[in-house]
Parts: structure tokens; C-alpha cells; sequence
């Protein structure tokens, strides 16, 4: 969320040295069984951990973390403030390249003078002295961590390092052990830019809106305010080409606005008083006055980026068994590598230093850094690519589960269709002016608040004319007096209550209602002078979203609470062969378990409060973010911001190049350490060369994970 308007949430704790995944599940494995313990909530790109549960749980939390040899502090600033480790990590990044780059010099000194210095008791005593000095620059944070780790059991990269380094050191090898930890602390750190990059990928969405806006003051002059300090309601002024601060609704001027930066959408939306705007959308040609709806912390905006953050923080399935696979996998890797050390020797004569050196070698190629770390930059860097798509995805498990779909149920009214009725069609009775007919009728219609009447009024060119003895008739029209003749307005029920309709008229009645239409019918005293048929229209995309679900193996279904003969109409229209009609919400769930029993995975995309039951009993939830109600949009897993419903589609292209993705980084990082073992083994593998085999897969994965940004 926004810096300039989040509030700290309490037990949130900044931790300055976790910086990689690998220390996250460290932690994580920690703190977990603690009791009391509810959820851990890490934003590694802050560097942030926010810890719920009981107050005697976080004490104790925070106590296995320090003897971890971390050291969480009570965070006071702002998220992204130098306390908070924001702008601080730059700053660390950039003396971290000074300390590093003079420990590489010290190491290549010490390089230097093992090969061409005499081989003197002086000149050995110097070149110990500098690869010590360039092990303590580049290896002071990784000792201190290294240490604790072994003191609690705890085989971690820091550890394994720790005691290569050492070891290395011990046996002689130490331009070798020098030169080591040079490149694995240069490395780590270009790593972790590289990884942040991937974790950053949505801060850009944070300086999307302002910091400032036009404000009107109580005597109508306009002043320049800080947005954390504007008022709900206020009324503020946006200029051509400026970004808008915060959600509101048009009150003055017509303008266009992109709104791509929010909802993904790539043509610009027209705005004029009435319509909704939103924060970091930019304002393209007129002013525009609005009156704000929501604080710069509540805007659509900050909510995005709050649902990404908490998502970021979450782990998906690949990620867990990785986890899991890693805390295996290390203990095991340091017993083979002390098995190398001792047996060759016992058994099959090998010299013990060389034994030794190989072990170290394995246990630096060892290091699970590449392959810990590669399942969460894929994901982050997906959760991102959708959120600049305008789809919103609550977490990784969401993202990865998405390519297992099999079946998307779909509501009509306000997913398939627009939502709101219009005029479709519209024809004199008899021999009836056309013209005149449609004045009369949208006279009448203009005076109801009926949503048929209304969009009987608005789709009707012309004025409308003088009504009098204006009256509602429930349940079956209005009816008034026009150019001084007794007319009404209704549906037909009314027709037939006054005897007026007739074989011809009811077959066309029954085409009309056969398409989906409801039709209003204008009759005088002489019978029917025309009929009005309404209709809720599909949506554009709505037709190449089913299409593109069908392409993907996907079937859709259609579930609404409307007749089943107008659902019938749509669903042809759309391309929808299953289409289920007069469904209340407890229907719908019904459904929902029929379909995953009968197709397997089952989605639900909806829009109103009678969806939000079945969009949390699918396997998936999609809500419609634009026109969706809050129940709706809360209850969903994943939110389209701009309704439109080829984002589902959109969504499991990308659930399954992210899958994709995690299973090459993980076979990639496991291959490149499989080929150096084998080398270690045989004599054919140095320690730097393993240092570079480790880290080189580390950079290969997250660019690999960086992929998914790139079609974003």
C-alpha cells in the first residue's frame, strides 16, 4: 500500500538480514510450530515480517528468531522508509559492492602470491594475512549466520559455507578459500538485486498516484494538498495529462482516461459527470472535477497493491514441497560430503587433504540457494505480470492452480452480459406512425424510475412531451394521458387483462421472449399502437472469452437466477452449450459440486452478493472487480478488474507458463549441481568453479522466473 497512507500493522517487525528466500523458510520452519502461532506474513522486498498470533506467541517467535541470529526490530516508519528497509537496502547494496570489491582485490592479491611469491615463511605469512582480511570483509554477515545455524543443528547456506570457507582455510587452500567467499558475497549480492527485481515488480504500481492533488477549499478557490490529508468527499480538480489521486466520481467536465495502469485496459475511457474514476489512472485531454470516494489508503489502487503484497507472502504448492525437499536435502548433501572426506581415505587409499578439498568442494556446489529460490520468483513475477494485466490473483496458490481447470461456471448478469437493459428493438402496431408512437411511449416511460422504463426513455431519439394524470400501475406498467388520449405503458400481462392481443401479436411476443427480450407494449383505448423490446445485452469480449475457454480444453457453463428461456438466448449467443436458468444462490452451489464431479476443477466467475456462496465453494473464484459487488469481490480468490471475461482465459495461459517455468527452474538448478558433483568427485571441480556453478544457476533461474514479466 501507499507509504504516504498505510498505517503499520501491529507485531510487524523489520528484519534487515533476511534477504533471500532461503533465510524466509528458515524462519518460517522456526516459528511455525510455535503455539499460538496463526500466520506469518513476510514482504521480503521490505524486508518485513508481521507475526499473527497470541502476545506470548510473538514473544516467543521473536526469541527463536534472534537465536537464529537475526535481529527483528518493532517496525515505527513507513513501510519503503529508510527505517523499513526501503531506500536502507539501497544504500546497503551500494557499500556492500565497495566491501565486496576490495575483498576481491585482497583475494586476488593472495591468488597472486601463492603463485609468483617466493615460498618463504614472510611471504606465506602475507598472503594468509590478505585472504584472511578478504574473508572477514566478504564473509563477516555469513560467518555470524554460519555459526549460529551450527550451534542450534541447523545446516543452512550460510553453514555449509561457513565450514568450506574454513576448511579450505585450514588445509592450506587459502587463496582458494579467499577468493571463495569473494565471489560467493559478490554473488549473493548480485543475486539479491536480481531477485528484487522480481519482488519489485509491482512497486512501480505505488508511485502510479500522486502525492499531491487539487483540492476545493470552502470559498471555491483551489489549493495544492498532500493526498494522505484530503477528506472523503472533498471535491478535486485533475488537469490533462496528470494522474488521478484517488477514486471519486465525475461531478464536472468530459474528458478521456487510460485506465491501463489499474484495469488493463489499452483503450482510454470516456468520463463525464457521473462516471467513476480511479487513483494512477491519467486524465489524457479535458479537466475534470470529482468528488473523492474513497482515501488514498482505501482507493482501488493501494487495495491492488495490498492484495499483491499479502499474495507475495504466500506460498504456493511448488514453493512448499521445495521447501520441504531443501530441508532434506541439505543434511543429507553435508553427510555425503563428510562421507567423501573420510572413506576414500579408509578405503580406497586416497590422501586425506585431497579428500578433504573434494568434500568442501561438494559442499559449496551443495548450496540450495538456486534451487530454493526458484520457485518464488516465478511466482511473484506471475502474481505481477496478472496485476499489470488487470487481474488481481490472492496468492501464489491461486496462480499455479488456475491451469487445472476443467470447467468455469459463469453468471449472466453482469459477466456475460453488460447488466444493465437497453432498447434492442422497437416497431409501430398496425398502421401506427412510427414517429409518433415512440414520442408517446417515451412520454410515458420518461416518468417512471421502472430500469425497462428507463431505458425505454433513453433509447428513443427526441423529446419527450407533457403527461397528465400520470399513474404507476403495479406490477404491469403506467398508464397517463398524452396529446389528450388515455394511453398506457405495460407489459403483457396488462395487454391481456384489456382484451388487446391477438394470435399475430402473440407469436411476435413469442419471438421477442424467445431471444431473452422482455417487451413493453404502447395501447390506447383502440389496442396496440407499438411494442418495445429490452433486452440485457452480451458483452463484446464476452463471446471471445468463451471461444478462447473452449481453445483451452476449458468448458463453460452458464449459471443465473434469470428464466430459463432468456438464458437459453444468451448462452446461443455466447457459444455456451450448458446453460442452467432459475437458479437461486444455494442452486448455484449445488451446481458448483455437480460440475467438479462431473468435469473436475470447477471455476466461478460472478458479480452480485447471490454469487459470492458458490464463488467460495469453487476451486477457484473469479469476481468481476469493475462492476462486482464487495461481498463478491472479497469471497473470490481472483479479481478482473475491468470485467472482462477473456482475463480467465488469460489467467490460465499464464497459471500454466508459471508452472512451466518453476519445473525448468528446478530441473535446470538440480542438473547444473548434478554435473558438478560428478566433477568434485572425479578431480575435475575447484572451490570457485563450484562457487560459480552455484551461483551462475541462481542468476539463470531468476532470469528464467523473469520471463513471465516480459508478455506483462
Amino acid at each position: 500500500m501507499p507509504e504516504k497512507a498505510q498505517a503499520i500493522a501491529p507485531n510487524t517487525f523489520l528484519i534487515s538480514t533476511m534477504d533471500c528466500t532461503v533465510e524466509e523458510s528458515e524462519i518460517r520452519r522456526l516459528v511455525e510450530p510455535i503455539a499460538g502461532i496463526r500466520g506469518l506474513h513476510f514482504r521480503l522486498n521490505q524486508r518485513q515480517l508481521r507475526i499473527d498470533g497470541s502476545d506470548t506467541a510473538v514473544i516467543a517467535a521473536l526469541a527463536v528468531i534472534r537465536q537464529a541470529g537475526f535481529s527483528p526490530e518493532p517496525l515505527t516508519a513507513a513501510p519503503g522508509s529508510m527505517e523499513s528497509g526501503g531506500a536502507g537496502h539501497e544504500h546497503a547494496h551500494s557499500t556492500g559492492y565497495a566491501r565486496f570489491a576490495a575483498a576481491l582485490v585482497f583475494a586476488l592479491l593472495a591468488e597472486s602470491l601463492s603463485y609468483f611469491a617466493p615460498e618463504t615463511t614472510a611471504w606465506k605469512a602475507a598472503g594468509m594475512a590478505l585472504a584472511a582480511a578478504a574473508i572477514w570483509l566478504a564473509g563477516l554477515e555469513t560467518y555470524s549466520k554460519g555459526l549460529t545455524a551450527l550451534r542450534h543443528g541447523k545446516l543452512n547456506i550460510n553453514a555449509l559455507m561457513s565450514v568450506a570457507v574454513t576448511g579450505a582455510f585450514i588445509i592450506g587452500q587459502w587463496p582458494e578459500a579467499a577468493m571463495v567467499m569473494a565471489l560467493y558475497a559478490i554473488a549473493e549480492l548480485i543475486e539479491a538485486r536480481a531477485v528484487d527485481r522480481a519482488r519489485n515488480a509491482i512497486k512501480g504500481l505505488v508511485d502510479l498516484a500522486p502525492d499531491e492533488a487539487e483540492i476545493q477549499q470552502a470559498d471555491g478557490s483551489w489549493r495544492r494538498v498532500k493526498a494522505a490529508e484530503v477528506a472523503l468527499h472533498a471535491i478535486a480538480r485533475v488537469r490533462p495529462g496528470e494522474r488521478v489521486a484517488f477514486d471519486g466520481v465525475v461531478t464536472k467536465g468530459h474528458s478521456t482516461i487510460n485506465q491501463a495502469p489499474v484495469t488493463g485496459e489499452s483503450i482510454p475511457v470516456d468520463k463525464e459527470p457521473g462516471s467513476q474514476v480511479f487513483a494512477g489512472t491519467i486524465n489524457e485531454n479535458g479537466e475534470l472535477e470529482f468528488r473523492v470516494s474513497a482515501a488514498a489508503a482505501n482507493s482501488t489502487l493501494a487495495r491492488i497493491i495490498h492484495a499483491v503484497e499479502e499474495a507475495q507472502g504466500t506460498r504456493a504448492p511448488t514453493q512448499r514441497f521445495v521447501d520441504r525437499f531443501a530441508a532434506v536435502y541439505t543434511p543429507a548433501i553435508f553427510a555425503m560430503a563428510l562421507a567423501v572426506a573420510v572413506l576414500p581415505p579408509l578405503l580406497l587409499d586416497w590422501e586425506w587433504l585431497s579428500a578433504i578439498y573434494k568434500a568442501l568442494v561438494l559442499l559449496v556446489i551443495a548450496c540450495p540457494c538456486a534451487l530454493v529460490i526458484s520457485t518464488p520468483v516465478s511466482v511473484v513475477s506471475g502474481l505481477a505480470a496478472a496485476a499489470r494485466r488487470g487481474i488481481l490473483i490472492k496468492g501464489g496458490t491461486y496462480l499455479e492452480n488456475a491451469r487445472l481447470l476443467k470447467a468455469v461456471a459463469l453468471d449472466k448478469t453482469g459477466t456475460l452480459t453488460e447488466g444493465k437493459p437497453v432498447l434492442v428493438a422497437s416497431q409501430a402496431w398496425g398502421q401506427a406512425d412510427e414517429a409518433q408512437v415512440g414520442r408517446w411511449a417515451k412520454s410515458l416511460a420518461a416518468r417512471s424510475d421502472h430500469p425497462v422504463s428507463r431505458s425505454i426513455a433513453a433509447g428513443i431519439a427526441g423529446l419527450a412531451v407533457d403527461v397528465e394524470n400520470f399513474t404507476a400501475l403495479l406490477g404491469r406498467g403506467v398508464q397517463a394521458s398524452v396529446d389528450g388520449r388515455a394511453m398506457v405503458l405495460g407489459n403483457h400481462r396488462l395487454i391481456r387483462e384489456r382484451n388487446q392481443s391477438d394470435a399475430q401479436l402473440e407469436a411476435e411476443l413469442m419471438a421477442h421472449e424467445a431471444q431473452g427480450r422482455t417487451v413493453t407494449l404502447l395501447a390506447d383505448a383502440g389496442g396496440v399502437l407499438g411494442l418495445f423490446a429490452v433486452a440485457d445485452t452480451i458483452k463484446p469480449s464476452s463471446v471471445a472469452a468463451v471461444a478462447q475457454l473452449k481453445r483451452l480444453g476449458v468448458t463453460p457453463v452458464m449459471l443465473t437466477g434469470d428464466n430459463s428461456a432468456t438464458a437459453q438466448a444468451v448462452a446461443r449467443e455466447a457459444g455456451i452449450d450448458d446453460a442452467r436458468g432459475g437458479l437461486l444462490p444455494q442452486d448455484k452451489l449445488a451446481a458448483i459440486q455437480e460440475m467438479r464431479a462431473r468435469y473436475g476443477p470447477t471455476a466461478m466467475t460472478g458479480d452480485g452478493i447471490n454469487d459470492a456462496p458458490a464463488l467460495a465453494q469453487a476451486d477457484i473464484g473469479f469476481a468481476m472487480g469493475g462492476a462486482g459487488t464487495d461481498t463478491a469481490v472479497e469471497a473470490a480468490d481472483i479479481v478482473i478488474m475491468n470485467d472482462n471475461l477473456g482475463r480467465i482465459a488469460e489467467t490460465i495461459v499464464l497459471s500454466r507458463r508459471t508452472h512451466a517455468i518453476l519445473w525448468q527452474n528446478i530441473c535446470l538448478a538440480l542438473a547444473i549441481k548434478a554435473v558438478f558433483f560428478v566433477l568434485a568427485i572425479f578431480g575435475g571441480a575447484t572451490m570457485w568453479m563450484a562457487v560459480f556453478a552455484d551461483m551462475g544457476a541462481s542468476l539463470l533461474v531468476v532470469a528464467n522466473g523473469l520471463r513471465l514479466l516480459r508478455r506483462a
